[in-house]
């Protein structure tokens, strides 16, 4: 069975069960925005949102069917909410997402990312039917060798810190249970692999956006320790817009596509010193120092082969560097009172780019 692109645009989340873990983390948070705005119906299962909070300012524990909270490593409270989601399709994003935390915690790092997401998987199976899981990785899976080519999904997988070892893990153990379990259980998973997202509402430690806006509200410059460093650079909205459209490809046939990237096109790949540039020019006081990190390992040159999404799904990124850190500085200069309505303006907006 072939899906066309005009059938993956129509596909239809109204009344769908859609199951988010992580869904108070930054991304979570966007989807589930998203999700209710197309009429699905949403449950999360994740631990305490942080504070400050995207979930919180959208007051989406009010908004959602389920606001379940649990660790994805409790396996039994883990089950006893998927089967209360009673979910037909699965995001999973809750994860140890933060490269230097993973190297505080290792081992706590590596169980969330593998043993947590093959939790989730026999969660689903547990139901006893058809359910399309998306295991949300990292572009960061990649075995890197420093080049200036992008990656594809079939390249080697590694990784040379916690966290990204530990995703190209998660990558490994979703292939071995793909193949001894999904097809005859009725689980079909699939991963995605996106690059680095940036927007209005993260509040995350050690992420160059969220440092920048923290020190530049307090007048102080903010420390680049990888100004030459490149990196995919997308707004959220972007992987999301991917993941549903692998979502309805999944959901929608048998054959699939067990892995797939989405990032930006060529301009979004860029160098750390040139994001923090175009950032501080849209605003008055907004200083940088170079303060270089020697101490833990991080890759100098990353990009992402996005053909796959491309020519498979049809999915393409929409917004050029501009509107990207347009409307990620728009997010973090909004006021609190107002924030709520520009995530809201900002996904209506996309949606119609999108639909169109």
């Amino acid at each position: 069975m072939v899906i066309n692109v005009k059938e993956m645009k129509s596909f239809n989340l109204k009344g769908l069960n859609i199951l988010i873990t992580g869904h108070t983390g930054f991304k979570g948070s966007w989807l589930c925005e998203w999700l209710l705005q197309e009429g699905a119906h949403v449950s999360g299962i994740a631990l305490p949102p942080e504070t400050p909070s995207l979930f919180s300012a959208l007051r989406l524990e009010e908004r959602i069917s389920n606001h379940i909270v649990c660790d994805i490593r409790d396996f039994t409270n883990l089950s006893i909410g998927v089967k209360r989601s009673n979910p037909d399709i699965i995001f999973h994003f809750a994860a140890q997402a933060l490269v230097r935390r993973s190297y505080r915690e290792p081992l706590s790092t590596w169980d969330t990312n593998v043993i947590g997401t093959l939790n989730v998987l026999e969660a689903a199976k547990a139901l006893g039917r058809s359910v399309t899981v998306i295991v949300v990785t990292t572009d960061k899976v990649y075995k890197n060798r420093e080049w200036e080519y992008s990656y594809r999904e079939e390249d080697e997988l590694g990784g040379h810190d916690p966290y990204s070892s530990s995703k190209a893990a998660c990558e490994i153990a979703v292939a071995s249970w793909r193949a001894s379990f999904g097809a005859s259980d009725g689980v079909t998973v699939v991963t995605a692999r996106a690059g680095n997202v940036i927007g209005g509402g993260d509040e995350s430690e050690d992420r160059i956006i969220p440092d920048c806006f923290r020190s530049w509200r307090q007048g102080k410059p903010v420390e680049i320790r990888s100004p030459l460093s490149t990196r995919p650079w997308q707004h959220v909205l972007e992987p999301l817009s991917g993941y549903l459209a692998l979502a309805a490809y999944t959901h929608l046939q048998n054959n699939i596509i067990h892995a797939c990237n989405f990032g930006p096109e060529a301009e979004g790949h860029c160098r750390v010193e040139k994001l923090v540039k175009s950032l501080a020019a849209m605003g008055p006081g907004r200083t940088w120092l170079i303060k270089e990190n020697n101490i833990m390992h991080e890759a100098k040159e990353l990009s992402l082969s996005i053909d796959r999404a491309r020519h498979i799904l049809g999915w393409k990124p929409l917004l050029n560097f501009e509107e990207t850190i347009k409307w990620t500085n728009d997010g973090y200069i909004s006021t609190a009172k107002d924030f709520p309505k520009l995530v809201k303006f900002q996904i209506e907006e996309y949606r119609k780019r999108r639909q169109g």
